[in-house]
């Protein structure tokens, strides 16, 4: 018996029968034969971690556009922090701690430059919707390794997809994922705008706070709580997605998750530097469909092969880190003798 399969062994033993089993995953699109150590959850989550989109994540905005001070969250300690949660939950609840991380780590992996500025920008050069989580699905199926895609589990690429707050991932460690994202990003966020001096502790609604707790690293544990007694006890075999917070506790996140987009996420201090942001993600989507030739060889490869060019561009485009479109637009546009003033 190899390691791997005294593992999955083991989680029969030891997870909740609602749990995600490694051995009675759906598989990949592609077989591959089994690893003899990791369980097919582990061998996905590495896949990630050694993946060149999860490592452009410490280049691309979370919320604050190249802010002063070294502390502020990118979207990879966004990735990081939710994936602590998400694990510690999933781990209180006994459910597949490896699938919920594997989840976690490429939940954002399809992010565009500047946040969601750079999604915006994007959205009108197509003339349709660009979502970061469709985006992040096509990274790990198509994208990465030079097109061949890193072929994750279809319960990987489930809970990807479903991170959104109008979807249901089919296991319940999506689920938590989906979750566990809001947790963090609104908690987050916080704590970033108060050091950016936008808002206070004091500013926020004390109807929410007496609820949720009157620290970033109070509400987290108090929502992380919440979230595992409630769920705890609960019978999900005819609904996996009913895992989650209690309603006072979801009513209340919301509302704060709310009063973060109507004080922060469009503040002017936050947001002072987005429209420029935009317009250099939409010059450069033009100047690409304009210039194809220009990109690199593994996007005109995806063209020979069928792909739409209105695709490969935006796939191009979606995959720079903020650095890298700044540079981009300064070698393209900005002279040369200009570009040190």
């Amino acid at each position: 018996m190899t390691i791997r399969e005294i593992t999955e062994k083991n989680e029969h033993m030891i997870l909740s029968p609602f749990a995600a089993m490694s051995d009675e995953s759906e598989g990949r699109d592609v077989y591959e034969e089994p690893c003899t150590l990791r369980t097919i959850y582990q061998r996905d989550r590495d896949r990630i971690i050694h993946s060149k989109a999860f490592r452009r994540l410490k280049h691309k905005t979370q919320v604050f556009l190249s802010p002063y001070g070294d502390h502020y969250r990118t979207r990879l300690t966004h990735t990081l922090e939710v994936s602590q949660i998400a694990r510690t939950i999933a781990r209180s609840l006994a459910m597949n701690e490896d699938l919920t991380e594997a989840i976690a780590l490429a939940h954002d992996i399809g992010h565009t430059p500047f946040g969601h500025a750079g999604e915006r920008a994007l959205t009108r050069a197509l003339g349709r919707p660009f979502r970061h989580n469709e985006q992040s699905v096509r990274v790990v199926e198509r994208l990465e390794k030079d097109g061949k895609g890193l072929n994750l589990s279809k319960e990987v690429r489930d809970g990807i997809l479903c991170h959104r707050s109008s979807f249901r991932a089919k296991t319940v460690e999506g689920n938590i994922l989906r979750i566990s994202d809001k947790i963090g990003y609104v908690n987050h966020d916080i704590d970033d705008g108060i050091r950016a001096g936008i808002l206070t502790e004091d500013e926020l609604p004390k109807e929410l706070t007496d609820i949720l707790g009157h620290s970033t690293s109070d509400r987290i544990d108090n929502l992380i709580h919440d979230f595992i007694d409630y769920s705890i006890n609960l019978d999900l075999s005819d609904d996996v997605s009913k895992v989650g917070l209690s309603p006072k506790f979801e009513e209340a996140l919301y509302a704060l998750r709310k009063y973060m987009f109507e004080n922060v996420y469009t503040n002017p201090v936050a947001k002072s530097e987005e429209k420029k942001a935009e317009e250099i993600v939409e010059i450069l989507y033009g100047y690409y469909m304009e210039h194809i030739e220009e990109m690199a060889p593994e996007f005109l490869l995806m063209l020979d092969e069928g792909e739409a060019k209105e695709t490969v561009v935006c796939d191009y485009i979606a995959g720079m880190t903020d650095n890298y479109a700044i540079y981009k637009f300064k070698e393209i546009y900005i002279p040369r003798s200009w570009s040190n003033l």
